[in-house]
């Protein structure tokens, strides 16, 4: 279990100017919508490929961001593996961050994607219960919807959601490694 950072104690680091470096790695979409101030964006995917070379332009105290804190937790356990030290994730994530009244960039207005896992889940499902009651055997796509969201919430992976956030919609300026790079040796004090 990875530990954690409560957000009233980062609110406190970044007042008194002790801001540890903060990592968000939502997609850059999500990022782009609305991100803590002096955040960095590394999407997820990036560092589950990237994650031994980037090892090398992060080595102080990190804390990882994302909405919730679950793909927070999955770049921590790349980013150990990869022997970086000093990793924390806050605590609920920019949802909890927002809701403390935390100051937020905002850009571009784009659903989640949590959000855009359920339209597209609930629509499939919808869709196939209502085909069903011509073609019986359509329920069973409504059964397989089922099947990966309980895998889903068992595992802390989705397979749907890492396949919304390669979509056109979910991307942002910021996605290759040499901008991820060039942007993480900008931001050194």
């Amino acid at each position: 279990m990875p530990g954690t950072l409560p957000v009233d104690d980062l609110r406190h680091l970044m007042e008194s100017g002790g801001t540890p470096r903060l990592i968000d790695v939502r997609t850059p979409g999500e990022f782009e919508t609305a991100h803590i101030p002096s955040s960095c964006n590394i999407p997820l995917d990036l560092l589950r490929e990237h994650g031994n070379e980037l090892r090398a332009h992060l080595d102080e105290e990190v804390v990882l961001v994302c909405r919730s804190g679950q793909r927070a937790s999955q770049a921590d356990q790349v980013l150990a593996a990869a022997g970086l030290p000093n990793l924390r994730v806050l605590d609920g994530g920019t949802s909890a961050w927002q809701a403390a009244g935390g100051p937020v960039c905002r850009g571009r207005v784009r659903w989640d994607l949590e959000r855009q896992v359920r339209l597209v889940a609930g629509s499939i499902v919808l869709v196939a219960v209502v085909l069903s009651v011509v073609a019986p055997p359509v329920k069973w796509i409504a059964g397989l919807i089922g099947a990966g969201l309980t895998i889903a919430a068992l595992s802390g992976t989705c397979a749907m959601g890492m396949l919304l956030a390669k979509l056109p919609y979910n991307r942002g300026p910021r996605t290759d490694l040499d901008s991820v790079i060039a942007s993480l040796a900008a931001d050194r004090p």
